[in-house]
């Protein structure tokens, strides 16, 4: 049995929490949430199920010290810069971690000196670091490795995940532009603020670093899916003219030569224009491979359940940052109850 604790308990954490409580050979021992009209309420209550005994903590520390986990599933943020010393806290404590921050899926090209930090960090420690969920994490880099484990050689990799924002909280919404107009979105392009889909960078990397492939360059492109209907979520307005995703595209390049392509036309409600959501992959090398998963994985519960299918591999993997492409391929936990 292990023990888990989960910090952050907003879509994902409470997603999270949920299918750990359901797992037969997983724990739920503490939750930290910095929200007051949480703190010291139920976890089983909060997700409208019986009382579990787990009170969610004010102060992380305090939870870990308290609740002697195994590990602990940090659901705070997408950026490395806010969830390094999240982190760090927890590695100190000889805990092991999963982050479902998606720059930290395969930090190592695009912040070398904290991934750096990380990894001496967890050895020292002996513990396991891991960024993972279903993308970056699965369908855009993991999936396309293992697709490639049937081919003799390839030469090209193209991949799409064309998917449903609404289940996502308002990071995620805030980061894709969704609900702005199309000249903040533009903006926010400019100045940061949006970005679009966080781990094109991680998953081409982790895919070029399986195949031996030397990246020399990556093009990105951002542009504004704009809404001509109502579109509503739980955490999300738009409003026709308003922006209701992002199309995020990025090429990698070998010399002059494109090696890896991904595309990524992600918004709310896409169903509401006709929009067929799907996950695709095309190998292109001897033989060319091709797969097809529609409609796609839903973005909520795929990041719900890859991040806890993790939890035994990385408690059990040698010490240090890792990436999914270091891992045995993730499978379903058991549960006592299918919901």
């Amino acid at each position: 049995m292990y023990r888990i604790a989960l910090w952050g308990f907003g879509a994902m954490g409470s997603g999270i929490a949920r299918n750990i409580i359901s797992k037969v050979d997983l724990k739920l021992v503490g939750v930290h949430d910095s929200r007051v009209d949480y703190v010291g309420k139920d976890v089983g209550t909060l997700l409208g199920l019986e009382e579990c005994g787990v009170k969610i903590n004010g102060n992380p520390m305090e939870m870990i010290e308290s609740s002697n986990p195994d590990l602990v599933v940090i659901a705070t943020n997408s950026f490395v810069s806010v969830v390094k010393d999240q982190i760090a806290s927890v590695v100190k404590k000889g805990v092991n971690v999963i982050t479902i921050a998606e720059q930290m899926a395969h930090p190592f090209f695009t912040h070398p000196e904290e991934a750096e930090e990380l990894h001496n960090l967890a050895v020292r420690h002996g513990v396991t670091i891991l960024g993972t969920g279903v993308n970056p994490g699965f369908v855009l880099d993991t999936l396309v490795i293992a697709l490639t484990g049937a081919a003799l050689n390839v030469k090209k990799i193209r991949a799409a995940r064309i998917n449903d924002l609404s289940p996502f909280g308002p990071t995620v919404m805030e980061t894709q532009g969704v609900g702005t107009s199309k000249e903040a979105f533009e903006k926010g392009i400019a100045d940061g603020s949006i970005v679009g889909h966080i781990g094109f960078e991680q998953s081409i990397y982790m895919i070029a670093e399986a195949m031996g492939w030397t990246i020399d360059r990556i093009e990105q492109e951002r542009k504004p899916i704009i809404s001509n209907v109502l579109r509503e979520t739980k955490y999300v307005k738009v409003e026709p003219g308003m922006v209701a995703g992002c199309n995020h595209t990025a090429k990698a390049y070998m010399g002059d030569e494109c090696v890896i392509e991904l595309e990524h036309p992600q918004q709310v409600k896409p169903e509401l224009e006709k929009v067929d959501t799907g996950d695709y992959i095309w190998i292109e090398g001897n033989p060319d491979l091709s797969l097809c998963i529609k409609p796609e994985i839903p973005g909520g519960k795929g990041t719900i359940a890859v991040a806890t299918n993790m939890i035994p591999a990385v408690i059990e993997a040698d010490a240090g940052l890792l990436s999914m492409s270091d891992l045995p391929i993730p499978r379903a936990l058991i549960g006592e109850l299918y919901k």
